[in-house]
């Protein structure tokens, strides 16, 4: 895996959203796998950061890290149908401007091989210089939102840094 255009000194942050990782009853498979992928790209992340499917709580963990300047912010699981599924709607509460574009290939990746990646109501986009997007909570569904990531999330940041394209 290649991030063409990756500034050297990229950050990410990876926040798995989970009641049953955060209060020890499962092993959190997916974050440890992102921000490992992230780390192949050339990012800098530091440990993963598990918090339960509760909005404010969700709110806070994305908050800190684009106060703390990291370039991405990307969530694990919360993104489904489940009553306790609200990683989007704290994301949007964060987002300043919204990237359908990227959520929306998330959820076209390998369709017609899982068909239930469209029912994904993951959101993508941007507050201040740091790109959020949110991911599915299962480590296919991980791997695959790297998947679509990887050839453009370089030239993403490099333009909400404010490089010339």
């Amino acid at each position: 895996m290649s991030a063409e255009e990756l500034p050297a000194d990229a950050r990410a942050v990876v926040v798995t959203v989970s009641d049953r990782s955060h209060g020890g009853l499962r092993h959190d498979e997916s974050g440890p796998l992102l921000a490992n992928l992230l780390r192949e790209l050339g990012f800098s992340v530091g440990d993963v950061v598990v918090v339960p499917d509760d909005a404010d709580e969700i709110e806070a963990a994305l908050r800190s890290a684009v106060t703390d300047g990291a370039d991405l912010v990307a969530t694990t699981g919360g993104t489904g149908f489940a009553p306790r599924d609200v990683t989007p709607e704290a994301t949007r509460r964060v987002l300043e401007r919204e990237a359908p574009g990227l959520a929306e290939a998330l959820r076209q990746h390998n369709r017609d091989r899982v068909p239930t990646t469209i029912l994904s109501r993951a959101v993508a986009g941007t507050a201040a210089r740091s790109i959020l997007i949110n991911l599915p909570g299962s480590p296919s569904g991980v791997r695959d939102g790297v998947t679509v990531l990887t050839p453009v999330i370089g030239h993403a940041i490099v333009q909400l840094r404010g490089g010339d394209h």
